[in-house]
């Protein structure tokens, strides 16, 4: 290899252990800023499971979350579980499983009736704080990717800065033996001694 190809190497993977050291510690950031986000605002609409053995959450009817008894929503799959297994199961014995729309579109033909009106006005709410904790699940799941693209990259990085280090080493060692070459004397040729 010469050496302006050397260099140009050299350079190029200095300046791609960079990058990619830098893009990690972004991702790091990204998914500790999501996941942060996510928890704060979960904490602060103070949402908890019910207690384990309490009738609102029968372990016959929701044995799926019986492990989150009691536990506040503070994460992402709390949030889907909540979402999914606690208020979607409710949601289904509201109106014999109609959605929030099906409903809907029945009490605006029926106006006087007063069981749709109250059956619409919970699907909606009910629908509502559903698509508010999935929407909390997916940006945690944004978080956990851009953690495990973080830990990737910074594999990468280091796969990268161990090449440079061993394409160091090889010119290191091709240096030294350039000028060890370069001090010895040529086969055959006489050293000259001082008499």
């Amino acid at each position: 290899m010469t050496k302006g190809l050397r260099w140009r190497v050299l350079v190029l993977q200095v300046g791609l252990s960079g990058i990619l050291a830098f893009v990690a510690g972004f991702a790091f950031w990204a998914s500790s800023f999501s996941h942060n986000m996510v928890r704060d605002q979960l904490a602060a609409q103070q949402i908890y499971f019910p207690q384990a053995g309490s009738k609102a959450l029968d372990a016959a009817v929701y044995p799926d979350l019986q492990q989150y008894a009691g536990q506040q929503v503070v994460s992402g799959e709390q949030a889907k579980a909540y979402a999914d297994g606690f208020i979607g199961r409710h949601l289904q014995g509201v109106a014999g499983g109609q959605t929030y729309s099906q409903v809907s579109a029945a009490a605006l033909a029926n106006p006087s009736d007063q069981k749709l009106a109250g059956q619409v006005q919970t699907l909606f709410r009910g629908e509502t704080l559903r698509g508010l904790l999935l929407n909390a699940y997916g940006w945690w799941q944004v978080g956990q990717y851009a953690f495990y693209s973080a830990i990737g990259l910074v594999i990468a990085a280091a796969v990268v800065f161990g090449a440079l280090l061993l394409e160091l080493a090889i010119w290191y060692r091709a240096v030294r033996r350039e000028r060890a070459t370069a001090r010895a004397p040529l086969v055959g040729e006489a050293r000259l001694t001082p008499a």
